[in-house]
């Protein structure tokens, strides 16, 4: 752990050049010699919000999609993505080759607690409360990729070089209330109600404060949805009760939590998904592009519902959308190459016109969009938790992901009426939930998919298809390893945390 408050100073420096003039992607001060007195709040918080998104964007959404059920690849990258493929956990959890997804989120935290010290000691608490719900949600992602982490003693730097785990369940609570204390601390700030003082250094939600406290209070839905099954149902009760008496509600329609620092063309300034999954600053496509496809499973679930999002997904080959198996390690099966399967659709390959994951090198990155919201607070309304009609919000989530995936409008009343998509022809809570999970599935392909994993791994739903390249035909993930890194500086407490394997431990809130 202290591995990461050596590395602090580095990371300041590289999510600093995200911040300031030209909308945050470049920097008024010397990137050399960043600190905290010579780097503004107003600065600070736009750069931890852009290091937020690009990992969820990044390699968070990555492995989601693959262990999601979403990604595979063309023959002719048999051996790209192997650790995921093969669920590799060594190899994932290697210093130097693996997906540091501990020392970012991390890192992260670091710089969210510098700016929420600051802006404590400033008295400026739309900055304080806004940097705590950032961290309620970095820590919860924690929770969910790795179980037991340390919380209280993590963020003290060099004080503490090897701070205790705490278990996740604990973990949760914290970070819940570490979530409710920064909406508290927004309400709080003595620049009048409604616009907070951030303004548009909020790259999020543009200083509009009841966005923060909806916001807050869907990550905290979120995470009490993920107890579903751990038998916690005073717990839950009793949040759901502190969420309704706060008042704001959860993001409903039309409400996103995009960030938008302002992206240019130009190399390392474009929308980071644009960038990495699609086209170059010299519009050539990028090697994930002509490496990753959709599995076979993801293409006959679009069609099997005659569902209108899958032509803005993907292009056709010879008029058909052609998939692949995922984790297939056979190179030499002509059906499988990357002439012959279908890639994702763009611009390019949609008459200059946005398409479903891909609209411009400018478009904003998805934190959580309104579809996963609502989807949300329908599971929560159709198990009792919450008011409201299931019914509608299962609806309104599918218009909105309609909406984000460039569908038109008319065409969900025919989609809706489908057996197989109506909300009201399973006769039980168990049917009803199924299909919103199904539709929530299809509608986080490739934004949110860590979502998706972690409703499979929740509820056992959909029923995606295991790798063809896993240890055993029964061998999922089921969280990560603890990193090398951590192993190196912290062990003998990561040591105490019991089965660290990838493919047996368990998550705290899963069956």
């Amino acid at each position: 752990m202290n591995r990461i408050a050596k590395i602090f100073t580095l990371g300041l420096i590289t999510v600093t050049g995200l911040s300031s003039c030209e909308k945050f992607l470049d920097v008024n001060t010397n990137p050399n010699a960043p600190s905290q007195e010579t780097i503004s709040l107003s600065a600070k918080f736009p750069a931890a919000l852009v290091a937020t998104v690009n990992q969820e964007q990044g390699q968070i959404n990555q492995i989601g999609a693959f262990w999601g059920g979403y990604w595979g690849t063309t023959n002719e990258a048999v051996n790209s993505f192997i650790d995921l493929k093969s669920y590799n956990g060594l190899a994932i959890m290697h210093q130097r080759d693996g997906i540091p997804v501990w020392e970012t989120a991390y890192n992260n935290l670091f710089y969210l607690e510098l700016i929420k010290r600051e802006a404590l000691a400033e008295n400026a608490l739309s900055y304080a409360g806004a940097a705590k719900i950032m961290q309620g949600w970095l820590f919860l992602r924690l929770v969910d990729m790795y179980n037991n982490i340390p919380f209280d003693e993590a963020l003290r730097g060099f004080e503490i070089a090897t701070p205790k785990y705490e278990p996740g369940k604990t973990v949760y609570e914290k970070s819940i209330n570490l979530i409710t204390s920064g909406i508290a601390d927004i309400k709080n700030h003595k620049d009048g109600p409604g616009i907070s003082k951030m303004g548009n250094d909020d790259i999020l939600f543009k200083g509009v404060a009841n966005m923060w406290y909806k916001f807050g209070n869907t990550i905290k839905l979120r995470a009490l949805i993920r107890q579903s099954e751990a038998g916690n149902q005073a717990y839950i009760d009793a949040e759901i009760n502190k969420i309704v008496s706060e008042g704001s509600g959860f993001l409903s329609v039309s409400e996103n939590a995009y960030i938008q620092p302002g992206y240019l063309n130009s190399s390392g300034k474009l929308n980071p998904f644009w960038e990495n999954y699609y086209k170059t600053v010299q519009a050539k496509a990028t090697t994930n592009y002509t490496a990753i496809r959709p599995t076979i499973y993801a293409i006959n679930k679009y069609k099997g519902l005659n569902d209108p999002r899958l032509s803005n997904l993907y292009v056709t080959v010879a008029g058909e959308y052609k998939g692949v198996l995922f984790g297939n390690p056979n190179s030499n099966d002509p059906i499988y190459g990357q002439a012959v399967t279908s890639a994702f659709k763009g611009p390019a390959e949609n008459d200059n016109k946005a398409a479903a994951l891909f609209k411009s090198f400018s478009q904003p990155s998805v934190l959580m969009g309104s579809f996963e919201s609502l989807f949300l607070q329908a599971e929560a309304a159709e198990r009792g938790w919450i008011s409201g009609s299931a019914q509608t919000l299962y609806e309104n989530a599918i218009k909105e992901s309609f909406k984000y995936m460039e569908v038109g409008a008319t065409d969900f009343i025919a989609y809706n009426l489908q057996p197989t998509v109506n909300y009201n022809i399973p006769t039980t809570t168990v049917g009803k939930i199924e299909r919103i999970i199904e539709q929530k599935w299809l509608a986080l392909n490739s934004i949110s998919s860590i979502e998706a994993w972690n409703d499979y791994r929740r509820l056992n739903l959909p029923n995606i298809p295991n790798s063809l390249d896993a240890p055993s035909s029964t061998a999922r993930p089921l969280r990560l390893m603890y990193p090398e890194t951590e192993r190196m500086t912290n062990n003998d407490e990561a040591s105490k945390q019991g089965n660290d394997d990838m493919i047996t431990g368990k998550i705290w809130w899963m069956k």
